[in-house]
């Protein structure tokens, strides 16, 4: 039974203690979490077994609920909220979105099947924008990923290049973000993309800049915040996430509008230097 040691969310780097004879190293993962592990003699096995066990399942096998606000100007006008649960294949992910402000009555619903390596399987999503209803399945089909829509009483299919780095990003979805946030870890933040369900589909990259980590409260406990910026089809958001990699904030600024967790506030709100970026 192997003893844990933390490793960086940038990647696994190399255990830095010398190996001692009938020692190895592997890793353990879970959704938000990955871990360098040292095995070693039985003794200490059972010592921490127990332990370890309870770890993984505080992780992984606790479904995790988490409810947004949506803010324009810093005015209320909306709300998100993202549901996650595992099971042995993988895990169920559900988003559920209401705008309802002039010019814009919005409601998404989406539910999602996702790999144990939260690769997308499945997705369904029902929208509504200013009245107009569309539905959208997706799944991947070898090479391809195969969307249908289905909108006005026709239906239409699009067939997209294939990534198991993709995420399915309907506007204001905070559930695709931290899904988002989740692979960046996996894959050091490259090889990102996003299937962007307007116009029949579309598939682009996404490219992600770390900045310093900033300060915030949660649930009135303060709390270390990471500060990433996500280039989606030439548009920026400003992604703020807690030491767990769990989406707090997100600033979609082109669009002008703020998705807060409830119970967070950021501190300060001043945006700082980039001190590295990802290509």
């Amino acid at each position: 039974m192997p003893i844990l040691s933390p490793m960086s969310v940038d990647g696994f780097p190399p255990f830095p203690q010398k190996a001692r004879k009938g020692w190895g190293t592997q890793r353990l993962c879970t959704r938000r979490l990955c871990l360098r592990t040292v095995s070693g003699p039985r003794v200490l096995g059972r010592v921490l077994a127990v332990g370890i066990v309870f770890l993984l399942v505080s992780f992984s096998a606790v479904a995790q609920s988490v409810s947004f606000t949506i803010n324009q100007s810093g005015q209320p006008v909306g709300t998100a909220s993202f549901n996650f649960s595992s099971k042995p294949e993988g895990y169920d992910s559900t988003s559920v979105v209401h705008i309802a402000m002039q010019g814009l009555d919005y409601a998404l619903s989406k539910t999602e099947r996702l790999s144990p390596a939260n690769q997308l399987q499945h997705v369904l999503l029902n929208g509504v924008v200013n009245g107009a209803a569309v539905t959208v399945t997706g799944a991947p089909e070898g090479a391809q990923f195969l969307l249908n829509f289905s909108a006005d009483g026709r239906s239409t299919a699009s067939r997209l290049p294939a990534h198991t780095g993709a995420i399915f990003l309907a506007d204001f979805d905070p559930g695709a973000l931290e899904t988002l946030l989740t692979l960046a870890v996996t894959q050091g933040n490259r090889d990102l993309w996003a299937i962007i369900p307007k116009q029949g589909g579309t598939v682009v990259p996404i490219t992600l800049a770390t900045y310093a980590d900033e300060q915030g409260t949660l649930d009135g406990k303060s709390i270390l915040v990471h500060h990433q910026v996500a280039t989606i089809a030439g548009a920026n958001a400003d992604l703020f996430s807690g030491p767990e990699n769990q989406l707090l904030q997100a600033e979609l600024t082109q669009q002008g509008f703020v998705l807060v967790r409830k119970g967070f506030v950021l501190t300060p709100s001043a945006k700082p230097v980039a001190t590295s970026s990802d290509d």
